[in-house]
């Protein structure tokens, strides 16, 4: 859906559209600063409008049956999992808006798993850290105590301007050498393997 709507949006600009992976390569970050990246700095290049035409783009994709947002295997046990559990708050730190990772949430009835939702519309775009330090603030958590899961190096290198560790996806849009990189002090291949992982690092 993200290329789809990229796609839309050059072209109503009468744009060349970037590759496939340059466009995939942005993916995490707000629309702004995605845009931005892609325009290389090039003098008037239309940010603000090429925004407006990719949501346009994007709610009317969403509405087709073509497009789905179907969740990665073992996602929706694994929030389960960790919801029940009182020792953790779950949280979500997106580059979409808050309508956006509402409309995922309700579509796939996972609109009460979360304590806090920050997105785009709340803080600077990742790579800064503002979205998880307001995350924590919100919930009482500490950096010590928080860990940022994702797929991206900008979520890995959010998580370490925030004082939180950083657990990398490898079914993502960033290789896992990037994420590493940027700082994930682990890589998981899948789903299950996150609720081991996140028990052993609490035990240490």
């Amino acid at each position: 859906m993200i290329v789809a709507a990229m796609q839309r949006a050059y072209a109503d600009h009468a744009l060349p559209t970037p590759q496939r992976a340059q466009m995939l390569a942005i993916v995490g970050l707000s629309l702004e600063q995605a845009f931005m990246k892609l325009g290389e700095g090039r003098a008037r290049f239309p940010v603000a409008t090429l925004v407006e035409s990719y949501k346009a783009a994007f709610f009317a994709l969403r509405q087709t049956e073509e497009h789905g947002e179907p969740l990665y295997a073992g996602a929706r046990e694994t929030i389960d999992a960790l919801a029940r559990r009182d020792d953790i708050a779950l949280g979500i730190a997106t580059g979409k808006s808050q309508r956006g990772v509402a409309a995922v949430l309700q579509r796939h009835g996972l609109t009460d798993r979360f304590a806090v939702i920050k997105t785009s519309d709340d803080a600077p775009s990742k790579p800064h850290p503002g979205m998880v330090i307001a995350a924590m603030r919100e919930v009482g958590a500490v950096a010590a105590d928080t860990v940022v899961v994702g797929d991206t190096a900008f979520d890995m290198e959010m998580a370490r301007a925030a004082g939180a560790r950083a657990i990398g996806v490898a079914w993502g849009y960033h290789p896992r050498e990037a994420l590493r990189e940027a700082g994930a002090f682990a890589v998981i291949e899948d789903f299950p393997a996150l609720v081991p992982l996140l028990d052993g690092l609490w035990r240490a």
